[in-house]
C-alpha cells in the first residue's frame, strides 16, 4: 500500500530542514556568536539593555563582563511587572504569555516569560524539527496516516491580568498552528481541561476511536494514560488498541525507571522513542538518531548558552563558560540567554557533553536535585545508571522513587533512604538493596569512598511504598498531568518525610 500524498508530502517539508541542521552542526561557535549579538541588538533600548549598556556589547566577552548571571529571585520582580502588562523591560515585544514553572519542589510556581518570536523560533521549530528527524531516519514511516496523542498540561489559562498563565504545554496547545492541530488528537477543549481526574477518562473517551501513531508526553504520566485505555478498553496492550502505533516522543524526567513498563505497554521492537530536552525556559535539545542516549543541543532556536562546570558551582571559583570551551564529561549548569528576554538565567539543570562535533548532551539532572551531604556528589544520573544495572540481574518494575539522607547522630553514620514504588515487587528485598547499593558504588567513586567499610555512610535503606503513593502526594498539591514530577534526590528531608507519613497513615 502506497504512503498517502499528505504523508509524502509532509516528509519532504520537514526533510528539507536538515540542510540548516547540518550547518550549525558545522559552524557552532559562529552561529552562537553571532546569535547573541542579534539578541543584544535587539534587546538594547530596553530596561535591562540600558541597565547592563547593551548597545556597547560587540563581543562574548563584553558580554560577559556587562551582565550578571541571574536567577528566578533576581529577576521575580521585574517579571511581576512584565505579567501586570509593562512591556520593554526585558524584551522589545509584548510578553503576552508566561509558562508557569512545574516542579515539584514548592507550591509556589515561576512565572517564565514566553515572547511570540520564542512561540514560533523555537517551541513550535523543535515540534518540527523533531518530526524532521524521526522522519528522515525512519522513511518507511507512516506517522501521517495516523494521529498523535499529546499529553500536555492540566492547568487553564489565566487571562485575568491581561496576559496569559499556565503550563507550557497548555500555552503551546492554545496556540497551536493549524498543521499541528490537523493531525493531534485529543481535541484543544479535552486537551486544556484543568481537572486531571476528570481529563483521563476524556482524553481515552475521544482517542481510543483514533487511529494513533505516535505518543508524545512525559513518560510518568503517559505510563497512567495508557494504563487507563487498557482500562476501559479490556485490552492486554495497547497495540492491540492502536495497531499502527510507532514511536514515543517524550520528555521531562528520564526514561530509564520506564523502558521496561513501556516494553510491555508497546510490546514490540519496532517501536521508536526518541527523547526531547524541553522546559518553560525554551526548547534545548532532540534526539537525532534511532535509539540512541544522546541529544542533540539546538543551536538556532534563539538561546545563547553558557555553562558552569558542577565542581566550582555554588563556590567562589564559580565561572561561566561559552560553548566552545565545555569538555566531554565534564557535568555543567546551564545558562541561557533567550529571545524571551532571559538574560544569563540559570534554569537550574545539569548536563554532561558526550560529543562536541556535533554536540550531543545528556541530561544529568538538577543541581538542587542531588545529595552531597557527605561528599558522596550522588546525582540523578548515578541513580538512574544503578537502577538500571539492578533491574537486570533481579526482575522488577519501578514506578516511582525518592531519596534522602539520613544525617549523622552521635556516634551513627550516615546514609540513603530510598522510597520506592513498584509495579512489580523484587522477590527478595534485601538481594535487591546489596545490588542497588553494589551498582551505586560502581558508577560513583565519591559514593564509594564514602562507603568503603562504613567510614562515612553505612548501607542504604530501602522502602517499599504503598500503590499510588506518588501520585497522592501529587494530588495533595494539585500538581497531578503535565510535566510534573517526583523529586529524585534531595539534600533535605522534607519529600521523603511528606511522603513517609502520607504512607504511615494509609
Amino acid at each position: 500500500m502506497a504512503i498517502p500524498l499528505v504523508n509524502s508530502v509532509v516528509s519532504w517539508f520537514l526533510k528539507k530542514r536538515i540542510h540548516d541542521m547540518e550547518l550549525f552542526m558545522k559552524h557552532p561557535q559562529e552561529l552562537q556568536n553571532n546569535l547573541l549579538l542579534e539578541l543584544v541588538q535587539q534587546a538594547k533600548n530596553t530596561e535591562v539593555g540600558k541597565k547592563y549598556g547593551f548597545q556597547s556589547i560587540t563581543s562574548y566577552e563584553r558580554f560577559r563582563d556587562q551582565v550578571p548571571i541571574s536567577n528566578y529571585s533576581d529577576v521575580q520582580e521585574d517579571l511581576e511587572r512584565t505579567r501586570r502588562g509593562v512591556n520593554n523591560i526585558f524584551w522589545p515585544e509584548e510578553i503576552k504569555f508566561f509558562a508557569m514553572s512545574s516542579g515539584t519542589t514548592s507550591s509556589r510556581s515561576k512565572f517564565i516569560p514566553v515572547s511570540q518570536q520564542s512561540l514560533q523560533d523555537c517551541h513550535y521549530a523543535a515540534a518540527k524539527d523533531l518530526l524532521c528527524m524521526y522522519l528522515n531516519n525512519n522513511p518507511e514511516s507512516r506517522l501521517f496516516t495516523g494521529r498523535g496523542l499529546r499529553l500536555g498540561g492540566s492547568k487553564t489559562l489565566d487571562k485575568s491580568s491581561g496576559t496569559s498563565a499556565g503550563d507550557l504545554s497548555s500555552i503551546l496547545i492554545d496556540n497551536m498552528p493549524f498543521w499541528a492541530d490537523y493531525s493531534s488528537t485529543p481535541t484543544n477543549e479535552v486537551a486544556l481541561m484543568a481537572d486531571w481526574e476528570t481529563k483521563m477518562p476524556a482524553i481515552v473517551a475521544e482517542t481510543i476511536k483514533e487511529d494513533v501513531t505516535s505518543l508524545a508526553g512525559v513518560p510518568s504520566w503517559m505510563m497512567v494514560l495508557l494504563n487507563k485505555v487498557l482500562e476501559t478498553t479490556g485490552k492486554d496492550h495497547i497495540l492491540q488498541v492502536w495497531p499502527h502505533m510507532e514511536v514515543f516522543f517524550h520528555g521531562g524526567v528520564s526514561f530509564e525507571p520506564y523502558q521496561e513498563p513501556f516494553k510491555k505497554l508497546l510490546p514490540s521492537s519496532d517501536i521508536k522513542y526518541y527523547e526531547t530536552y524541553n522546559a518553560s525556559e525554551g526548547f534545548f535539545a532532540i534526539q537525532d538518531q534511532n535509539d540512541s542516549k544522546e541529544l542533540l543541543l539546538m543551536l538556532d532556536y534563539g538561546i545563547f548558552y553558557e555553562f558552569i562546570p558542577m565542581k566550582t558551582y555554588g563556590t567562589p571559583d564559580e565561572i561561566a563558560i561559552p560553548l566552545e570551551q565545555v569538555e566531554i564529561g565534564e557535568n555543567y549548569a546551564i545558562i541561557i540567554t533567550t529571545n524571551a528576554g532571559l538574560w544569563r538565567y540559570k534554569i537550574g539543570d545539569t548536563v554532561r557533553f558526550t560529543s562536541t562535533s556535533p554536540y550531543r548532551i545528556k541530561v544529568t539532572g538538577r543541581t538542587k536535585h542531588h545529595i552531597n551531604v557527605f561528599g558522596e556528589e550522588l546525582i540523578i544520573e548515578n541513580a538512574e545508571q544503578a537502577l538500571k544495572k539492578t533491574l537486570k540481574k533481579i526482575p522488577c518494575v519501578i514506578k516511582d522513587y525518592t531519596v534522602a539522607p539520613i544525617f549523622m547522630k552521635d556516634k551513627e553514620k550516615g546514609a540513603h533512604e530510598w522510597l520506592i514504588e513498584f509495579d512489580q515487587l523484587p522477590e527478595n528485598e534485601e538481594a535487591f538493596r546489596e545490588l542497588l547499593d553494589h551498582h551505586l558504588q560502581e558508577v560513583n567513586s565519591d559514593y564509594a569512598a564514602k562507603r568503603y567499610l562504613n567510614t562515612t555512610l553505612r548501607e542504604p535503606t530501602i522502602h517499599f511504598a504503598q500503590p499510588d503513593l506518588f501520585y497522592n502526594w501529587l494530588k495533595s498539591k494539585n500538581k497531578l498531568g503535565g510535566q510534573h514530577k517526583i523529586p529524585r534526590l534531595s539534600n533535605t528531608r522534607v519529600y521523603l518525610d511528606e511522603l513517609m507519613e502520607m504512607q504511615d497513615h494509609v
